[in-house]
């Protein structure tokens, strides 16, 4: 079993910036993609970054402004996030994938952290 803790999150002003970290244990890193997810009030979860070996995704709204990566000799993943707006507040997940490529789709991610809260003032 793999367990995802997330931390980073927080509040913070209209162009501001954040970095959100994802610690992996229970399984080798490398053999997991890893993506970002994010839920606000009253919307469904969805995709923001994914990441698999190097290769990197993005949904269209956060392109330029966030970054994805990983570092497998900490089994962690990063969302560094800059440029935020109100519309990115959410519950920001991180989850793990067996697949081992990109992925967007929320129903192919096997692992799931517990979330943390991203609020941008205006």
């Amino acid at each position: 079993q793999v367990q995802l803790v997330e931390s980073g999150g927080g509040l913070v002003q209209a162009g501001g910036s954040l970095r959100l970290s994802c610690a992996a244990s229970g399984r080798t890193f490398s053999d997991l993609s890893m993506g970002w997810f994010r839920q606000a009030p009253g919307k469904e979860r969805e995709f923001v970054a994914s990441w698999s070996g190097g290769s990197t995704y993005y949904t269209e709204s956060v392109k330029g402004r966030f970054t994805i990566s990983g570092d497998n000799a900490k089994n962690t993943v990063y969302l560094q996030m800059n440029s935020l707006k109100p519309e990115d507040t959410a519950v920001y997940y991180c989850a793990g994938s067996r697949l081992r490529v990109v992925v967007v789709i929320a129903d192919l991610y096997h692992y799931w952290g517990q979330g943390t809260q991203v609020t941008v003032s205006a």
